[in-house]
């Protein structure tokens, strides 16, 4: 479905088009599909030659085009997961990107903080590499016996793999042994009166327990599952999904969505794009009532509707969650669609456009004409867009000037946009007002460009509180209203966004320039502490045989030291 400009606003599917297609236009809706119907002034359709072709080619057409009526279906959930790389000398990491090593990921876990509880526990009990990259001598970890040193001893692969299976188990719950063993140890530091040592144990006994004490076994199979159910109300759904590791329940995750007209879809598009981010289970169990063929067959799995037993009890849990999701988020989901899908809508009519779903938004930064940037970033459907910001350097300005600066960036990113034939905003707005807007509109006129510009003007107290046209109106803006919210939320984070790249330059700048005065600290040696280090604070803490890694002579270190008062490291 296309709207008047000719832009993408729905993507479906259907065994029978016609029929499909017809239902949007007969009898009475709820007020989303009612406002969709109205955006539509064109229909395009592919042929395919089987429902799953049809499927996939759905999924991909939303992904590409992300248009505004299905944007909102698509989940961005990715779960932690604990990761052995798959290198030489592996080591443990906490990662969410899964698709590379699936067989050695372990998770998902519910959160960050639960991810790295467990990593901590783990990077004590198995001595896994630590370091980045393998240093010259071993360090504190093989002293310790957290790590078997392969940065100077020979270790076996076959050592590796068994600590891969050990993982494996000591995940699963199998715990008793490594209780044991710390238990005898705690024991022995007690009756010599190490207490410190023995209460070190302790807390390692009680962080091993919590990792894994997780519900209880539900299956002995020790087969990975997730348990889905949703349900219905206006058109709204809500998704619940259990997850079950080895057999056990680890935790449960719900969200709420919008629909049109068939919940049964939304359900079944929002999980293809979940599993594209997350490890698939042995077995996925859904509701009954659906022919959940197409989607066995995209992801290769085995898909099971249940009729009784403990699957069907765990089904009609899942249910039961994503009811009492839905009673208690629905009232802050709506809240927060009107000040996002809401607003921008409100936007539209306030600006006279037709359609807004990307906005791209440009603020600069300086200090006192020093270390120009500027910055730009997304919003799409009235949500950040954060893998489309960019940061600019000004290379054509070398002092504080806010039109020229805006006229540069505007140029660089959208002469980029023409000749890479990129994504171009429905509306620009820069920080700033009718100069800055002006500064813009000459370099998009000059480009033969026509999108629609604003700038926000602020009052006396520095805060927002009226939009400026590219025809130099001034519009007001309602302080209670959802636009200003959105434009506030969107000012907030371009603001951030800048100032938090300018400072990074800055500083990079000011740490260059004190390494530029040390004796024996020549440009190459500054790149390499600047790149590990990043900052002053850091090269001080480091130690000598630290900087000696980097190959840097013994009389730079000493320099080093002298030149930022650390006389006293050895």
């Amino acid at each position: 479905m296309l709207d008047k400009t000719g832009k993408i606003i729905y993507v479906g599917k259907a065994k029978n088009l016609k029929n499909r297609v017809s239902s949007y236009f007969v009898g009475v809706h709820d007020d989303k599909t009612t406002r969709l119907v109205k955006d539509i002034f064109d229909l395009k359709y592919i042929i395919t030659t089987s429902e799953k072709e049809a499927f996939i080619l759905e999924i991909n057409q939303i992904k590409k085009h992300r248009p505004k009526y299905n944007i909102q279906f698509m989940g961005d959930n990715t779960y932690p997961y604990i990761e052995i790389t798959d290198e030489k000398h592996p080591k443990l990491i906490i990662s969410r990107n899964i698709k590379k090593n699936r067989k050695n990921c372990f998770g998902p876990f519910p959160d960050s903080k639960s991810a790295n509880q467990t990593l901590k526990v783990l990077n004590i009990i198995f001595p896994f590499r630590k370091c980045d990259k393998l240093p010259k001598k071993v360090c504190f970890y093989y002293f310790i016996k957290q790590c078997l040193g392969p940065c100077e001893y020979i270790v076996d692969q076959n050592v590796y793999k068994e600590m891969r299976k050990k993982v494996r188990s000591f995940l699963s719950g199998n715990i008793k042994e490594y209780i044991d063993l710390y238990k005898n140890k705690m024991d022995k530091h007690a009756k010599n009166l190490e207490f410190e040592k023995a209460n070190e144990l302790k807390n390692l006994i009680a962080a091993i327990i919590k990792t894994t004490e997780k519900q209880q076994v539900v299956f002995n199979d020790n087969l990975n599952r997730d348990i889905i159910n949703y349900v219905a109300y206006d058109n709204y759904v809500s998704v619940n999904i259990l997850f079950m590791r080895q057999g056990r329940l680890l935790f449960a995750k719900s969200k709420i969505f919008t629909f049109y007209l068939n919940p049964e879809e939304v359900l079944l598009n929002y999980l293809v794009e979940f599993y594209e981010k997350n490890i698939i289970p042995n077995e996925i169990i859904l509701p009954h009532g659906y022919d959940y063929q197409i989607f066995n067959d995209v992801l290769n799995t085995t898909v099971f509707t249940p009729r009784r037993g403990r699957k069907l009890k765990l089904l009609e849990m899942a249910k039961v969650n994503a009811e009492e999701h839905l009673n208690n988020n629905l009232a802050s989901f709506l809240r927060r669609e009107n000040k996002t899908i809401g607003a921008i809508s409100d936007l539209e009519k306030l600006l006279k456009v037709d359609i807004i779903k990307r906005i791209d938004v440009f603020d600069n930064s300086n200090t006192s004409g020093m270390d120009l940037v500027s910055a730009m970033v997304v919003f799409t459907n009235g949500l950040p867009d954060k893998k489309q910001y960019r940061k600019y350097k000004i290379k054509t300005v070398d002092k504080s000037d806010d039109y020229h600066i805006m006229q540069e960036v505007i140029y660089r990113r959208y002469q980029n946009v023409l000749l890479e034939d990129l994504e171009k905003p429905d509306l620009i707005i820069v920080d700033g007002g009718i100069h800055q807007v002006n500064a813009a509109k000459e370099i998009l006129q000059n480009l033969k460009l026509e999108i629609t510009i604003i700038g926000l003007k602020k009052d006396r107290f520095h805060k927002t509180n009226s939009i400026i046209t590219a025809d130099n109106q001034e519009i007001g803006l309602d302080k209670r209203s959802n636009v200003y919210s959105l434009l506030y939320r969107i000012q907030e984070e371009v603001h951030r966004f800048a100032i938090n790249f300018h400072r990074n330059v800055a500083g990079k700048s000011i740490y260059s320039s004190i390494l530029d005065t040390i004796p024996k600290v020549g440009k190459v040696t500054k790149d390499k502490l600047l790149r590990k280090y990043k900052n002053l604070n850091n090269i001080k803490k480091a130690s000598r045989d630290e900087l000696k890694a980097l190959k840097i002579s013994e009389e730079a270190i000493d320099n080093l030291y002298l030149a930022l008062n650390d006389k006293n490291k050895n």
